[in-house]
């Protein structure tokens, strides 16, 4: 139940103070309009929408490389364990190192952090295993270690990438400032259509509405553009993406 309610936060509480103070005060001066909204609603429907497709996208993105990321490392794990030439130990040494990678990269992807010299690290530690192993191992099975090793880590750093890099910021910015000034244009307009003799609470409810739709919009996109923290409804499962799942 609680990940329902992750949509709720300090903005929604800030959208629903400004829902009802406006209409107190466009009631208490009769401040009352009639505007046209289109060009309102454009200007937060249309950077809303496209905020939410943008972070739709990197999520799929992400999907489509965390797939290859586990394919290719765990092509790596077969060919070294299929390998007749290569002693037992040598196969657990590799096989310890390749996991070290896939855990160091989902503990970086899970932060917020841009620090990924430990995911670096044990990267290097498997390059300098198979050059300095490259006499027991062969010449066939390094190569293939090797190339495939290569798409894991092309996976890895354009994950790397989604997870650093956002939509744009100042698109949001600008987004959630017009959801904020809403109210204030908005409910002189609804008490002009509604009329100024008509029920009070009925502006109240139009306003609060609109209001909390916007932000709540506005409150999936921001959950959805990180889609690794395991928060969201629609986070990521790395559990799934893991070289030793069940």
């Amino acid at each position: 139940m609680s990940r329902y309610l992750i949509i709720i936060n300090h903005r929604t509480l800030l959208t629903l103070i400004l829902s009802i103070l406006m209409p107190l005060l466009a009631y208490h001066f009769e401040v009352i309009a009639n505007i046209d909204l289109t060009l309102l609603s454009i200007a937060i429907i249309f950077p809303l929408v496209f905020t939410i497709r943008g972070a739709f996208r990197r999520r799929e993105k992400a999907l489509e490389h965390l797939s290859r990321f586990r394919a290719s490392l765990k092509t790596v794990i077969n060919i070294l364990n299929s390998s007749i030439k290569v002693p037992q130990e040598e196969k657990d040494q590799a096989s310890e190192i390749l996991h070290a990678v896939n855990e160091n990269l989902f503990n970086h992807l899970k932060t917020k952090e841009e620090n990924f010299i430990s995911f670096d690290r044990k990267v290097e530690e498997f390059y300098t295993f198979i050059e300095t192993k490259s006499a027991i191992i062969g010449n066939g099975t390094r190569e293939k270690s090797l190339r495939f090793f290569k798409d894991t880590i092309e996976s890895a750093d354009n994950l790397i990438a989604i997870h650093s890099h956002r939509t744009p910021v100042s698109l949001k910015a600008y987004c959630l400032i017009f959801i904020y000034i809403f109210p204030i244009i908005y409910t002189p307009t609804i008490i002009n259509k509604i009329g100024y003799d008509n029920p009070s609470w009925l502006t109240f409810f139009i306003v609060i509405l609109s209001e909390f739709i916007l932000i709540s919009l506005y409150n999936i996109q921001d959950q959805m553009e990180y889609p690794f923290d395991d928060e969201g409804l629609d986070d990521i499962k790395f559990n799934i993406f893991r070289v030793d799942r069940k």
